[in-house]
Protein backbone atom coordinates (compact mmCIF):
# COMPACT_ATOMS: atom_id res chain seq x y z
CA UNK A 1 0.00 0.00 0.00
CA UNK A 2 1.40 3.35 -1.01
CA UNK A 3 1.09 6.29 1.33
CA UNK A 4 0.82 9.70 -0.30
CA UNK A 5 1.76 12.97 1.35
CA UNK A 6 -1.91 13.97 1.60
CA UNK A 7 -2.79 10.69 3.31
CA UNK A 8 0.12 11.12 5.73
CA UNK A 9 -0.92 14.66 6.66
CA UNK A 10 -4.57 13.67 7.13
CA UNK A 11 -3.54 10.65 9.23
CA UNK A 12 -1.31 12.80 11.41
CA UNK A 13 -4.07 15.35 11.88
CA UNK A 14 -6.60 12.65 12.74
CA UNK A 15 -4.31 11.02 15.32
CA UNK A 16 -3.53 14.43 16.86
CA UNK A 17 -7.22 15.39 17.12
CA UNK A 18 -8.29 11.92 18.29
CA UNK A 19 -5.80 11.70 21.14
CA UNK A 20 -6.19 15.39 22.03
CA UNK A 21 -9.93 14.83 22.40
CA UNK A 22 -9.61 11.60 24.35
CA UNK A 23 -6.91 13.12 26.54
CA UNK A 24 -8.94 16.28 27.14
CA UNK A 25 -12.02 14.30 28.19
CA UNK A 26 -10.03 11.95 30.44
CA UNK A 27 -8.25 14.89 32.04
CA UNK A 28 -11.56 16.63 32.62
CA UNK A 29 -13.26 13.56 34.10
CA UNK A 30 -10.39 12.14 36.15
CA UNK A 31 -8.76 15.48 37.06
CA UNK A 32 -5.33 14.07 36.20
CA UNK A 33 -3.60 16.35 33.69
CA UNK A 34 -1.17 13.88 32.20
CA UNK A 35 -3.18 10.64 32.23
CA UNK A 36 -3.38 10.28 28.44
CA UNK A 37 0.30 11.10 27.95
CA UNK A 38 1.11 8.28 30.38
CA UNK A 39 -1.36 5.80 28.86
CA UNK A 40 -0.49 6.62 25.22
CA UNK A 41 2.66 4.43 25.00
CA UNK A 42 0.59 1.40 26.02
CA UNK A 43 -1.98 2.23 23.34
CA UNK A 44 0.82 2.66 20.79
CA UNK A 45 2.19 -0.78 21.71
CA UNK A 46 -1.26 -2.29 21.11
CA UNK A 47 -1.34 -0.57 17.70
CA UNK A 48 2.17 -1.72 16.73
CA UNK A 49 2.43 -5.23 18.16
CA UNK A 50 0.46 -8.39 17.33
CA UNK A 51 1.25 -10.14 20.61
CA UNK A 52 -1.59 -10.65 23.08
CA UNK A 53 -1.23 -8.61 26.29
CA UNK A 54 -1.06 -11.69 28.53
CA UNK A 55 1.99 -12.93 26.59
CA UNK A 56 4.05 -10.06 28.05
CA UNK A 57 3.63 -11.78 31.43
CA UNK A 58 3.79 -15.41 30.32
CA UNK A 59 6.64 -15.13 27.82
CA UNK A 60 8.11 -11.72 28.57
CA UNK A 61 11.56 -12.00 26.99
CA UNK A 62 10.26 -13.28 23.65
CA UNK A 63 7.37 -10.80 23.55
CA UNK A 64 9.62 -7.88 24.44
CA UNK A 65 12.22 -8.80 21.84
CA UNK A 66 9.48 -9.12 19.20
CA UNK A 67 8.18 -5.68 20.20
CA UNK A 68 11.69 -4.27 19.89
CA UNK A 69 12.01 -5.67 16.38
CA UNK A 70 8.63 -4.21 15.41
CA UNK A 71 9.66 -0.80 16.79
CA UNK A 72 12.94 -0.87 14.86
CA UNK A 73 11.14 -1.84 11.64
CA UNK A 74 8.53 0.93 11.77
CA UNK A 75 8.33 3.08 8.66
CA UNK A 76 9.04 6.80 9.07
CA UNK A 77 5.42 7.56 8.19
CA UNK A 78 4.23 5.30 11.03
CA UNK A 79 6.57 7.05 13.45
CA UNK A 80 5.21 10.44 12.34
CA UNK A 81 1.60 9.33 12.73
CA UNK A 82 2.17 7.79 16.17
CA UNK A 83 4.23 10.82 17.20
CA UNK A 84 1.39 13.16 16.28
CA UNK A 85 -0.92 11.11 18.52
CA UNK A 86 1.53 11.53 21.39
CA UNK A 87 1.74 15.25 20.64
CA UNK A 88 -2.06 15.48 20.83
CA UNK A 89 -2.07 13.77 24.23
CA UNK A 90 0.64 16.09 25.56
CA UNK A 91 -1.07 19.22 24.19
CA UNK A 92 -4.29 18.11 25.91
CA UNK A 93 -2.39 18.04 29.22
CA UNK A 94 -1.00 21.53 28.65
CA UNK A 95 -4.44 22.81 27.65
CA UNK A 96 -6.05 21.47 30.81
CA UNK A 97 -3.25 22.97 32.93
CA UNK A 98 -3.74 26.34 31.24
CA UNK A 99 -7.51 26.26 31.72
CA UNK A 100 -7.14 25.34 35.39
CA UNK A 101 -4.60 28.12 35.90
CA UNK A 102 -7.03 30.63 34.40
CA UNK A 103 -9.72 29.63 36.87
CA UNK A 104 -11.94 27.15 35.07
CA UNK A 105 -12.97 24.93 37.96
CA UNK A 106 -14.82 22.31 35.92
CA UNK A 107 -11.50 21.30 34.40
Amino acid sequence: MELTIATLIISMLLFFVLFFGIGFLLNMLLRMSWIMAIVYPIIAIFIIDDVRFIEYFRNSSESTSELGQKLLNLAPADVLILGSGLAGAVVAGFTIKLLRKRGYQMF
